[in-house]
Parts: structure tokens; C-alpha cells; sequence
């Protein structure tokens, strides 16, 4: 597995900020070099964004996640259902299913202004990328992480070697242990996870849904790999405990040093 670069990673994390409205106006130069295709659900808001550059390979499929109750809700809808996937087919989270099949209004491409499914607008609006040779970074925040590994194995399974990576943000598990077994990019997703981001733990089933991939921890200044689920949730109260403590070693205040530069 090819290692994820520091400058791959905070670029990544910033277009996964600019997919949601409240995002700081100086994230926003991060955008100014590519061309851009955005993908709106019927209420208007962004749902998916496509990013890419004529002298670079790598096209870059930013997945919003939840906004307001209705999204939330959806998310809490855990129970098993089947997805077919090109020749194929597995349990996945319910919620999740619907977002691939939630209408999008897909201006850039169907003139007649009706409304398609996410999977559907995003495979056809991908289309004109491949055949210019392009490879696909599938990512994604929150629920749009587990969309993101959904669609990324899906189109893969359709145009084989045409996913360079998938790069998640605090992702629930997407599905079972069925699509555990059959997914086709354990090699090329890295599913980030922050200190106790209790979103990372769910759904609350034991043992039947299932995450993929590699996992890079980021906890206390550090980055842990594949660390089991029972020692990170360790590890987090523990640190949570001590806390008041760990504030008190020089290594904070050396890593707040830059804060001075503005006094």
C-alpha cells in the first residue's frame, strides 16, 4: 500500500471542509486551480463536487455529508440492505444506499433538467474524465466518506484500475462483512479517524457492519495504523482522563509556539 503524503492529506481535508456552507472564505484559494463540476440535490445544495486539472492525471470526487435532521436521520436507518453492483451484490448500511440513490439535478449533463440518481449522475458526469485518461480520488467527510467508498468500489468493478485512491474523514462503516470480503480497493482507502470521534464507532452493531481499508488514527500528535477498535476506544479515555495532566508537558507548549508570531 502506497503511503497517503502529508500534502495529499491536508488538501484532501480542505475540500472535504468546502463541501459543507459555514467553510472559512481562506480554504476557498484551494479550489482557484481546478475546474469544477458540482452536483446539487433538489434542495439546491451541494451533494457532490468534482475537481480536476488538464496537466494532472488525478480527478478529484469530494462527497458531502449530513446537513440537517432529515440527513441524520437517514444515518440512523442502520439496517442491512442489498446493493447490486455490477455482476454482483452485498449487504450495506440502509442509509447509505439511499444516498446513492438520492435524485440529483444534473444540469452539466441532461439539458432536460430531470432528476437522476447520484450513482447514475456521477458515473455519466466521470465519463468524458476517463476516456481523457484520468484516474479517480473518491473522499469524503462523515456519511459522504461512506458513499465515497460505495461509489469508489463501484466504479471500479466497471472500469477496473480507474480508482487512484479513496481518502475518508471520520466514516462510519459502510457495510457488512460480505462487502468487507468483496471490496475491490483495500489497498488504495485510508479511513482517518480523530482521537474519539464516536462517529467512526457506528453503526452500533457489533460484528456486522465492517470498515475497509487501511485506518490512520490521528491521537495525541500521532498517527496510529490498524489499531483495533477496543484499544483505540481505550486509548481515548485514557487520554481523556489524563488530560489535565498531559497540558502540563513542555511539549505543548512547544507545539503552540507559532501562535506568537501574531502577538
Amino acid at each position: 500500500m502506497k503511503r497517503l503524503k502529508r500534502y495529499q492529506y491536508e488538501r484532501y481535508a480542505i475540500l472535504c471542509q468546502l463541501a459543507y456552507p459555514d467553510t472559512p472564505n481562506t480554504y476557498k484559494n484551494v479550489i482557484s486551480p481546478f475546474h469544477q463540476i458540482q452536483l446539487t440535490d433538489k434542495y439546491g445544495r451541494m451533494s457532490v463536487r468534482l475537481l480536476w486539472q488538464d496537466d494532472k492525471k488525478e480527478v478529484i470526487i469530494v462527497f458531502r455529508g449530513s446537513l440537517g435532521l432529515k440527513d441524520w436521520l437517514g444515518n440512523c436507518c442502520c439496517f442491512p440492505s442489498k446493493l447490486n453492483v455490477y455482476n454482483d451484490s452485498y449487504n450495506v448500511h440502509w442509509g447509505f444506499k439511499r444516498l446513492l440513490d438520492a435524485p440529483l439535478y444534473p444540469s452539466s449533463i441532461s439539458p432536460d433538467g430531470k432528476l437522476h440518481s447520484l450513482r447514475q449522475v456521477l458515473y455519466h458526469s466521470l465519463t468524458p474524465l476517463l476516456k481523457q485518461g484520468k484516474r479517480f480520488s473518491f473522499i469524503g467527510h462523515s456519511s459522504g466518506g461512506a458513499v465515497a467508498v460505495l461509489m469508489a468500489d463501484y466504479y471500479e468493478r466497471v472500469h477496473p484500475k480507474s480508482v487512484k485512491r479513496v481518502v475518508t474523514f471520520g466514516q462510519p462503516a459502510a457495510g457488512s462483512l460480505s462487502f468487507r470480503r468483496k471490496y475491490k480497493l483495500h489497498n488504495r482507502t485510508y479511513r482517518i479517524c480523530c482521537d474519539l470521534d464516536m462517529i467512526t464507532y457506528l453503526p452500533p452493531i457489533p460484528y456486522y457492519f465492517w470498515h475497509v481499508g487501511k485506518m490512520l488514527w490521528l491521537h495525541d500528535e500521532q498517527i496510529y495504523e490498524n489499531t483495533p477498535t477496543l484499544q483505540r476506544l481505550s486509548m481515548s479515555l485514557k487520554s481523556w482522563l489524563l488530560r489535565p495532566i498531559t497540558y502540563h508537558y513542555m511539549r505543548k507548549y512547544i507545539r503552540n509556539k507559532s501562535l506568537f508570531d501574531e502577538h
